[in-house]
């Protein structure tokens, strides 16, 4: 099992959270690195994950990369990993590097070190679904409420020749 959480960690950067005091699991993008899941947290312009970094385990889904549904759940012992130790030197650069959506990189891990959690879910034997065995209870998860909003109307196409489907 612990192959098929390993693969399915390493092809998408995205796993759900169910986090302690939420109503519903938490998307969180994260990276794999020697047998676990990285998860950074808190400070400005980073993921809100409320109670990870104080939770001993949390219960991880992780989803296909071909289907986009979710493939495996188990649970994850959490470790904060503490700036200037070996494995924070180690495995900030790997964030920073896969951090999609960074605005700028110039002192990002140095505002890490002051700001966030960096958080190791390291998989435990506690496997609760897997393919071929999923129960029937698993709620729908709606994305959480966000005051962002379009600017305005999409802009339109001048001149182009238009489809079938557009008439």
């Amino acid at each position: 099992m612990r192959e098929l959480i390993e693969e399915a960690a390493k092809k998408s950067g995205l796993l759900w959270l169910a986090l302690p005091d939420l109503p519903q699991p938490r998307a969180a993008w994260h990276v794999w690195h020697d047998g676990a899941a990285y998860v950074l947290t808190g400070g400005e312009g980073e993921q809100p994950l409320p109670g990870l970094p104080e939770a001993e385990r949390v219960t991880v889904t992780l989803r296909s990369k071909d289907k986009g549904g979710r493939l495996v759940t188990f649970v994850a012992a959490c470790t904060r990993v503490e700036p200037g130790t070996e494995l924070w030197d180690e495995v900030t650069p790997l964030l920073a590097k896969d951090r999609l959506n960074s605005s700028s990189y110039a002192g990002q891990v140095e505002r890490w070190e002051t700001e966030s959690y960096l958080v190791r879910l390291s998989p435990t034997d506690d496997v609760s679904e897997q393919p071929g065995g999923y129960s029937g209870d698993y709620a729908s998860v709606r994305p959480v409420p966000t005051p962002a909003t379009t600017a305005g109307t999409p802009p339109r196409l001048i001149g182009g020749k238009r489809r079938k489907v557009d008439r």
